[in-house]
């Protein structure tokens, strides 16, 4: 993913980081993970028990709020999935620095999705898909992530460039 300058996170994120620092947290030197088949196969466990264990519930109908970033149980909506996703790789020993929250858009809609930087390229890993995907494969039009290193401000995303 190319760079284009400062974003906005989405305000949900700056209550959802008073709660839980560690999650938001995106420091550290290793800013990539070497992709070898033992990690590309986490990954895919990771993607596809979290998506199999979460039921999809919007934010209005789990907690009745609008926007409501969450380590989701049982329901969740988008963000909701990536953030669990981000929480069970740290758990495996993946690097904060690695794992960043991004937010896309999917026709006029706003969908958070859970950005892995690997020696490969950045993945995505997402509710909607049980494969781990190259981010320009994917249908999503984005649009901001965590900025790498900083923990809280996130960063602009310019256009897609394939990973060969």
């Amino acid at each position: 993913m190319q760079m284009i300058g400062h974003a906005f996170a989405p305000p949900a994120f700056h209550d959802f980081c008073a709660r839980e620092k560690r999650l938001c947290s995106t420091s550290g030197s290793q800013k990539l993970v070497e992709l070898t088949n033992s990690r590309s196969a986490e990954l895919a466990s990771v993607n596809s028990s979290v998506n199999r264990r979460i039921t999809e519930s919007s934010d209005m109908a789990t907690n009745g709020t609008d926007d409501d970033w969450r380590v989701p149980s049982r329901y969740g909506d988008c963000e909701d999935f990536a953030i669990l996703k981000k929480a069970e790789l740290m758990k495996m020993g993946w690097p904060a620095s690695a794992l960043l929250l991004t937010v896309a858009r999917s026709g006029w809609d706003g969908h958070t999705v859970l950005t892995v930087r690997t020696s490969k390229g950045d993945l995505i890993l997402d509710n909607r898909s049980s494969s781990v995907k190259d981010w320009s494969r994917t249908p999503y039009r984005y649009f901001a992530r965590q900025a790498l290193g900083v923990g809280k401000p996130w960063e602009l995303i310019g256009s897609a460039e394939p990973v060969i």
